[in-house]
């Protein structure tokens, strides 16, 4: 059933909006700088790596190249994997984790696998050919001091001037945020395993 609105509200409302579309006009022209992002998703909530693939669709679908390399994820299959894939040469996967800490239990090779992933970053984002890079997890690695966390923001800050760069994973460190461009705290609100609910294809991996 449709609301009958008297013309004094549409009038109102017409002009309230015209109103608040000069405001917006004239704050997105005031916004002239372009340059590439260094993003930062974090915060205990479900969805950081999920929002950073979204980007990289969104990216692809501009007919731009997007690296990512998983920090600690590599051990298990992902479908997100399995779907960016699809798009060829536009994507360049490397899964370089080899599960959390508590896993492995193994600190030293903890620590190998972050700096091959690390290395591995470095070079997707030299690469020109890249658009986006996505850091999966690398704010696990950071947090428990496998990188020096000193050189890793170093060399986000010196990336290419066009380069975007997300880095997800909870617990980012304030330096890391301090250098980032966006960052979004993901806030756990209510989550289904503690009603016993397991992890589920296509939601979870």
């Amino acid at each position: 059933m449709t609301k009958s609105v008297e013309d004094k509200d549409l009038e109102r409302h017409r002009a309230k909006m015209a109103k608040r579309k000069e405001v917006q006009d004239a704050e997105v022209a005031e916004k002239t700088v372009e340059k590439g992002l260094l993003i930062v998703h974090t915060g205990t909530g479900k969805g950081k790596s999920t929002a950073a693939f979204g980007l990289a669709l969104r990216m692809i679908g501009r007919g731009k190249r997007v690296g990512i390399v998983q920090f600690v994820k590599g051990a298990w299959h992902t479908a997100e994997r399995d779907a960016l894939e699809k798009f060829g040469d536009q994507v360049a996967w490397y899964s370089m984790g080899e599960g959390f800490t508590w896993e492995t239990q193994d600190l030293s090779r903890d620590i190998a696998a972050a700096e091959r992933a690390w290395a591995k970053a470095v070079e997707l984002m030299d690469d020109p050919s890249f658009s986006l890079v996505i850091l999966d997890e690398l704010n696990i690695a950071l947090r428990y001091d496998y990188l020096s966390f000193e050189e890793v923001v170093a060399m986000l800050k010196a990336r290419r001037p066009d380069l975007h760069v997300i880095v997800t994973g909870r617990n980012a460190k304030p330096g890391l945020i301090e250098a980032a461009d966006l960052v979004t705290d993901m806030t756990l609100v209510k989550h289904h395993f503690a009603d016993g609910v397991k992890a589920q294809a296509g939601i979870e991996f």
